[in-house]
């Protein structure tokens, strides 16, 4: 097994877990297996039970692909607990399985590592190409969205009402990729991280320093082998920061810019408080084109993410730390940031240089009226008109306050869509509260029920948000 003893793979891996976790780890062998816990020879010695390429088949998740099935067969055999032999087992068993399951779910970046080195050489020992850790990571990805979406496990993000996940599992696995480095610490061009040879070494420093890696096999475990489901959350797997709770969409007819990929993205680097939730406060496409109704809805509803789709199919946006204000001053602090979305995936953070976070005015004679951040007046990272519709992105070559670039793909650019979601929890202050006029009306809701007609509000409300009102 080469140098499988420097990964520590003698220690006790079942005191990894708690002992209810090793109840569910054992009853997910002996259902593999086909086999019942009690089973002993005739010498009275436990039956050695053991898990084929067929038997792993048959057991796991119907939603994973055929390819990772085979990659999570590969992981599983190249583990040898005792390092009785040179070469890679056929059948897995007891041992390599708590093995494997402990590199995955509580292991180090070197333990995990060397789990994925093997999941896509096929258990062979060595380098393996870019391209195929690209090939790797798209199936991944792929694999945890079909699971988390059979299991009802997206928090109410529809793959109906979110653009296309192929698209965005691309641009996802393309940025991942981009954060290997060669085994000198240097940056590669995009056509050179695909082609160079990447050791166990290369492979740790990744893991250790791109978190949905071990977020993604985690999740892919888990759910694949059905040591969880949608019934039950336990220490074993958590999507909390993964993938926020969705408002706001699933009453409505809305279709949202983001893609599923691109939440994951854009979920990590936000602070761990407003991972949790984020709530559609805005849509161009429900509420209509109107720079007068954005600001009605988005005003002191606490930190969010704009999200914009210009006319040449280009998607970025960016992050307010703090409660929107219409006032004709910069407000927020360094912890917001630009993003894109498509073509590619960036995050641009403050540089320090101003502090030009946030900007928002409207109704004004004197000073410009409009939604803009970074940069300055009338060169802004981000800016979006007051009149609606269009809005720019200068940078040459980046944005002073953000080190951003252009974000659309024209410097002047028409408006296709827009949306804005409120993250974390909504603010204490009940003026930042979402109402409608109406609410304080009952006898004309009273009229619009009677007539058939319902509330355009109604729709973006989820039956706990008004239970909370």
């Amino acid at each position: 097994m080469g140098n499988v003893e420097s990964h520590g793979l003698t220690k006790s891996w079942r005191s990894q877990f708690t002992s209810d976790e090793r109840t569910i780890l054992d009853h997910v062998f002996d259902t593999m297996t086909g086999s019942q816990p009690s089973e002993v020879t005739k010498s009275g010695k436990a039956v050695q039970k053991h898990v084929t390429l067929a038997m792993l088949k048959a057991f796991v998740h119907e939603a994973v692909l055929g390819t990772m099935t085979v990659r999570l067969y590969n992981g599983l055999r190249s583990i040898d607990p005792v390092k009785k032999t040179d070469s890679y087992s056929d059948a897995i068993s007891k041992k390599q399985f708590v093995a494997f399951l402990s590199h995955v779910m509580r292991g180090t970046a070197e333990e995990k590592a060397f789990v994925i080195q093997r999941m896509i050489s096929q258990g062979v020992e060595g380098s393996v190409k870019g391209r195929q850790i690209k090939e790797f990571t798209e199936d991944l990805i792929s694999a945890v969205i079909h699971l988390l979406q059979d299991e009802n496990m997206l928090r109410d993000w529809f793959m109906d009402k979110t653009a296309d996940s192929v698209y965005g599992t691309f641009r996802l696995a393309t940025n991942l990729m981009s954060q290997l480095k060669a085994n000198d610490g240097q940056d590669l061009t995009a056509g050179d991280v695909l082609t160079t040879n990447y050791g166990q070494h290369e492979l740790k420093n990744w893991v250790y320093r791109v978190s949905h890696i071990p977020a993604f096999l985690h999740l892919f475990v888990a759910l694949g082998l059905h040591i969880t489901n949608s019934e039950s959350h336990g220490e074993l797997f958590s999507t909390k920061h993964l993938l926020p709770q969705c408002r706001g969409i699933k009453y409505t007819g809305v279709f949202t810019i983001f893609d599923i990929p691109s939440v994951f993205f854009l979920n990590t680097y936000l602070p761990s408080e407003h991972q949790n939730q984020w709530q559609m406060l805005y849509s161009s496409q429900f509420h209509g084109e109107s720079f007068t109704r954005f600001c009605s809805l988005i005003l002191r509803k606490g930190p969010s993410l704009l999200v914009i789709k210009d006319s040449d199919g280009y998607v970025f946006g960016g992050y307010a730390s703090h409660s929107w204000d219409a006032r004709p001053q910069f407000q927020g602090d360094s912890k917001c940031f630009l993003f894109t979305l498509q073509p590619k995936l960036g995050i641009y953070n403050c540089t320090g240089y101003n502090d030009h976070y946030m900007y928002l005015n409207h109704g004004q004679q004197t000073m410009p009226n409009g939604l803009g951040m970074g940069g300055q007046f009338h060169y802004f990272g981000l800016w979006v008109d007051g009149d609606y519709g269009g809005g720019h992105s200068k940078a040459k070559p980046r944005c002073t306050t953000y080190n951003s670039p252009q974000l659309s793909a024209q410097e002047h650019f028409v408006i296709d869509s827009m949306e804005l979601w409120r993250v974390g929890n909504p603010p204490e202050d009940p003026l930042s509260q979402p109402k409608s006029v109406l609410d304080s009306e009952p006898e004309a809701q009273a009229l619009l029920h009677m007539i058939g007609k319902i509330r355009m509000s109604d729709g973006l409300r989820d039956p706990s948000e008004e239970g909370e009102e």
